[in-house]
């Protein structure tokens, strides 16, 4: 009984002194380091982690060297056993504590709250991936140094030294997929292909990288769904990337139209517009023919934004007010089909008029230009060459 009591009495003494430090240096870090934005997330953000290492440390202390030890003390030997486990683990918590707290202090120096981000959002991409990695390894080697505490696992560990190349294969073989994710994503973070908060067509999906980790990527779809995807398709399958290398990108809005269409005034209207609204960035404002055939006029009107989501709203702005304009004004500019009716005696310019007869000429052989074999001395040569494959006789 008196052992527990010593016992007890040493562990609350060294907790009590434990904490009353670390208060003390946090108070003392918060007020001198109040200019200092490190400082000031160490003080937020690590000071619970500090506190529990610090008072767990101080009881294993406590534990350890406290009066009337005695080595075949089953209970003591076990609870300094804890004690060990809870100062490993404790300690893995504030060394990733105090990673993530670099790794903040890192990234606010980069803001993303400005128009050109791309500098900021690939090194927001590559911080993020380094944090996962990192807590990850954390993690493995603090359970790995945790089950080293016990004599069995210890016992065991040069039967699978000896064995790890073995062992080694068959768990490459079997996570072949996983490991090729996971290299998959370090490729993204520091090959720049892909960042948070890019713009992307992926499956035929427009949307925004919303989360990037070592397996898979999120992309956020207008429309709020998730479209979830293995990081490894980014690197095996060909995507569009709008924001790649600036968030400014172009778009194009098509009409399809009479040819009675007046071109250089829809023009005029198209720049009117795009000059009357913020969505424009003052890049690019172009009306173009791009095709006249099937009794249609295809329009293309190509516009810029200062991103992808401004662009959207630009082009829906293009068509609706272009289609109006065209309806409300130029309504003989609307697609239609033309049905020929009357006389051919009629003297309006589209209606058919009855073809007078030529006059009977001696020479009926088509003139050179509307010739290819024939006509010359290069058209008798190609006559000559295309005479057709030779008939074969029995």
């Amino acid at each position: 009984m008196q052992n527990y009591l010593e016992t007890a009495v040493a562990a609350l003494v060294a907790a009590a002194v434990a904490l009353f430090l670390v208060e003390l240096v946090h108070r003392l870090t918060r007020r001198f380091g109040r200019r200092s934005l490190l400082m000031t997330e160490l003080t937020e953000h690590a000071h619970r982690p500090f506190q529990v290492v610090g008072t767990v440390l101080a009881v294993q202390f406590a534990v350890r060297f406290s009066t009337g030890y005695a080595v075949g003390e089953g209970w003591r030997q076990l609870l300094l056993h804890l004690l060990i486990l809870g100062v490993i683990a404790t300690t893995a918590w504030l060394v990733a504590a105090l990673l993530i707290v670099v790794e903040d202090t890192a990234l606010a120096r980069f803001r993303v709250d400005v128009p050109d981000n791309r500098h900021a959002r690939r090194v927001r991409t590559q911080v993020v991936m380094l944090r996962r990695l990192t807590i990850a390894v954390i993690v493995i080697l603090t359970v790995g140094v945790m089950l080293m505490t016990f004599p069995s696992v210890r016992g065991i560990g040069a039967g699978v030294l000896t064995s790890a190349g073995v062992v080694g294969v068959v768990a490459a073989l079997a996570a072949q997929s996983l490991l090729g994710n996971v290299f998959a994503g370090l490729q993204l973070a520091f090959s720049d292909a892909v960042r948070l908060d890019d713009v992307v067509v992926v499956e035929g999906e427009w949307g925004r990288i919303e989360e990037l980790t070592l397996s898979y990527v999120v992309v956020q779809i207008w429309d709020d769904r998730r479209l979830i995807l293995p990081t490894s398709y980014f690197t095996s399958k060909p995507f569009q990337n709008w924001t790649r290398t600036e968030a400014a990108v172009l778009g194009t809005a098509e009409f399809d139209v009479d040819w009675a269409v007046p071109v250089q005034t829809m023009r005029e209207e198209l720049r009117r517009l795009v000059e009357g609204t913020e969505l424009w960035d003052g890049r690019v404002c172009v009306l173009q023919v791009t095709d006249a055939t099937g009794g249609l006029v295809k329009l293309r009107a190509l516009v810029s934004a200062a991103d992808a989501g401004s662009l959207w709203d630009l082009r829906c702005l293009v068509r609706e007010h272009l289609v109006a304009w065209i309806r409300d004004t130029r309504p003989t500019a609307m697609p239609r089909v033309r049905t020929e009716l009357g006389d051919s005696t009629s003297d309006l310019p589209w209606q058919w008029v009855q073809p007078r007869r030529p006059a009977r000429r001696s020479d009926t052989r088509a003139p050179d230009d509307a010739r290819v074999f024939g006509g010359s001395d290069d058209g008798d040569a190609r006559s000559e060459a295309f005479v057709g494959p030779e008939e074969t006789r029995p």
